[in-house]
């Protein structure tokens, strides 16, 4: 296929010299300019391009020669806003092939038979290409079409399809476009000359490889004019803002209007505002507003309020450049003060935490600066502020604070354990240190005037007052001045053990039966401390380690041990050591030598404890009732002595060498020689021991059996 040129052609001859050596024919349509290259076969000589007439050309031995098929066609290029009239003429197509047969055309792709479908058109026998409406760069700036040769008869293809692809020409139609419409920007007031202040850019939708698209900007206008009508200028390219002097004012807003104009600056254009705002720059330093101030502080006092400091500030308020900060630059070597800024950022706030036994009077230097750095040299404002510290009366001190001393538990009453000694930082008063304790147990005496403690009363390590041997007593110091202050301490007393207690047994009453005996563990107890308790040293007492083994440790605290025995053929006795019936027996013993002697029938057999068939019998009961009066009767009794010591012999039959307890201190065998009237004289606890032996002795079974010794 080919695609045949209009009807008007021209023919030009290129030449470098007078020999014409090839030759160029050129199609002009209103698509495209197309060129072809022709080779003469035939040379005039000494013939120029002037002198050849077209009869030369009927001598050329042929025509353009055809080459086969598979060339590219160039593009073609259809203006947009073409307005017609409508379908117009593009080109059209023709196969070599279309001489012998007949040949039917048709495109396909984009714009013929894909969206937009329609667009082009081609003339089925013709093969003339058309444009059926107007076209627009913008939506679409190229279309590629495939042209396709089919045999009319059968429909099979005459020509592999051939590729034609039409390009949209731009036409300036679209004005530059600012996005957004309207700029803000600031600028420093202290910004100085070719400072960029921001970008302005505006875009267009023309083919950015044509002037269609090549956009430059201009400043319009200026609001106001001051200090000059061109303070602002605009790079024509890059649309860049920047100033081209200095003198602005903070807080005066500019106007500007931007052109932007497309073809260079002389085809469609459009404008668009700016706002600047000139900015405040911390251009001015801080200044208070008194330069020197006096001011008083009570010592002591934390966070204690000395003085506020208001200061003034020409930058704009409630910015960095107005917000203020404070130090001390002088005077506040021992950091005595600090100084910190109020919540609006224009006071500064000076406090301290003193005392004024080490310096009275403190005079500083305070300088204040912006948050801001500032944007050019300024002169700083400083203040001087004198400050008087009042004295106040502070309690008197202990040194130490905790008092520890060593103290044995059996130090003698009035001993001296120690001296307090509290000192008053007051250098400016003339007082008097007293002394007070809080003693809970009541323990120690301390001399207001000189602080002397002395041990008050008995002291005891196992009291519940001490704690890890340690007994704490808070002490006071206060001195005489108008408004009294006081000052605290602690005396710790380490209490020193000695060996005060006697090993208690915990087990009060054990039982052990005889028959297959299980051995009993007795535990054992010392309040004192370690060095003064185990090892303990233990026995059993009397004829009772004849038949007992004990291997813990023992004390005198009397407890009672019961032997199960069932009967004369089990094997066993019966035994119980209870510490009433001893105790009673040692009242009898006491009072022998005050009292008639009783006479009591002697009985070599049991005395002392009744035997049963059964455990247990009301008169074992009577006994332990009537033993219990008489111990309380003991305790009472002011002639006994401290520590009654009693031996207690276990029996078994007849044949103990001990008297019977009837027989305590009896000068006479006979019960006749007894007068058992006496004990009716004892008093209502004994009434009962009296009836016994007064109603008679004839019945044994009335006897105790057994005997006991007093040692």
């Amino acid at each position: 296929m080919q695609i045949q040129p209009p009807v008007s052609s021209h023919l030009k001859l290129h030449s470098n010299s007078h020999n014409v050596s090839r030759i160029h024919y050129i199609f002009i349509s209103d698509v495209r300019l197309y060129i072809f290259l022709i080779y003469l076969k035939q040379i005039i000589p000494n013939t120029s391009l002037e002198n050849l007439g077209t009869d030369h050309f009927a001598h050329m031995s042929g025509h353009l020669k055809r080459v086969k098929r598979d060339w590219v066609i160039p593009p073609l290029n259809l203006p947009e806003n073409d307005r017609g009239p409508f379908p117009k003429y593009i080109v059209k197509i023709k196969t070599s092939k279309d001489s012998n047969v007949e040949i039917n055309y048709r495109i396909t792709g984009p714009g013929a038979d894909e969206p937009p479908v329609g667009l082009f058109t081609i003339d089925r026998r013709s093969g003339v290409l058309q444009v059926t409406q107007l076209l627009d760069r913008e939506q679409r700036d190229k279309y590629k079409l495939w042209v396709h040769a089919i045999h009319a008869h059968d429909g099979n293809k005459a020509e592999e399809p051939m590729e034609l692809i039409i390009h949209i020409v731009d036409m300036n139609d679209n004005r530059p476009e600012f996005t957004p419409s309207s700029f803000y920007g600031q600028i420093s007031e202290s910004a100085r000359a070719g400072d960029s202040v921001m970008r302005v850019m505006a875009t267009d939708r023309d083919d950015p490889e044509t002037d269609h698209a090549m956009i430059k900007y201009r400043i319009l206008s200026q609001s106001p004019e001051v200090p000059s009508d061109y303070i602002f200028a605009i790079n024509p390219l890059s649309g860049v803002i920047s100033l081209t002097g200095g003198g602005l004012d903070r807080e005066v807003h500019y106007y500007l209007v931007i052109h932007a104009a497309d073809m260079n600056g002389e085809g469609l254009s459009a404008t668009c505002t700016v706002t600047i705002t000139i900015t405040d720059s911390n251009d001015n330093a801080p200044q208070f507003l008194i330069k020197s101030a006096s001011a008083s502080v009570p010592e002591n006092e934390a966070g204690a309020e000395v003085i506020r400091l208001k200061v003034t500030d020409e930058d704009e308020l409630g910015s960095a450049n107005t917000n203020t900060k404070y130090s001390i630059i002088k005077g506040n070597e021992g950091a005595h003060f600090k100084i910190s800024t109020s919540p609006d950022k224009m006071e500064g706030i000076l406090s301290t935490k003193l005392d004024f036994e080490s310096t009275s009077v403190f005079t500083l230097l305070i300088i204040v600066t912006n948050e801001a750095p500032f944007t050019r040299p300024v002169s700083t404002s400083t203040a001087t502020i004198t400050v008087t510290v009042e004295d106040k009366n502070e309690p008197p001190m202990f040194s130490p604070s905790r008092i520890q001393v060593a103290l044995s538990e059996d130090a003698p009453i009035g001993s001296s354990v120690t001296y307090l000694r509290a000192v008053d930082p007051d250098t400016a008063r003339t007082t008097k240190i007293r002394y007070l304790n809080a003693d809970a147990a009541g323990w120690f005496n301390l001399d207001q005037d000189t602080g002397r403690v002395s041990v008050r009363s008995d002291l005891d390590r196992e009291s519940h007052f001490v704690r890890d041997n340690m007994y704490t007593v808070p002490v006071l110091a206060y001195d005489n001045d108008t408004a009294p202050a006081t000052g605290t301490g602690t005396l710790i007393v380490t209490l020193v053990d000695v060996n005060d207690n006697a090993p208690v047994i915990q087990q009060r009453r054990v039982s052990v039966c005889n028959v297959d005996p299980v051995p009993v563990q007795l535990d054992i107890v010392d309040s004192d401390s370690p060095e003064n308790a185990a090892p303990f040293t233990v026995e059993l007492q009397g004829e009772h380690s004849k038949s007992w083994n004990i291997k813990v440790n023992a004390s005198e605290t009397i407890f009672s041990i019961y032997l199960c025995h069932s009967g004369e053929g089990e094997g066993g006795s019966f035994i119980v050591l209870s510490f009433a019936v001893l105790l009673l027996l040692l009242i009898l013993r006491r009072r022998k030598k005050h009292m008639d002697h009783v006479a009591l029938l002697k009985d070599p057999s049991r005395d002392n404890i009744f035997c049963y068939d059964e455990e247990g019998g009301g008169e074992e009961d009577r006994v332990s009732t009537f033993s219990f009066k008489n111990l309380v009767a003991a305790d009472g009794d002011s002639t006994a002595p401290p520590y009654d010591s009693l031996l207690v012999f276990d029996y078994e039959g007849a044949g103990s060498e001990a008297e019977s307890l009837s027989s305590l201190d009896s000068s006479s065998d006979s019960e006749l020689d007894q007068d058992f009237g006496a004990l009716q004289d004892w008093g209502p606890r004994f009434s009962r021991l009296a009836d016994m032996y007064t109603e008679g002795m004839e019945d044994d079974n009335d006897t105790l059996p057994g005997k006991t010794e007093w040692v």
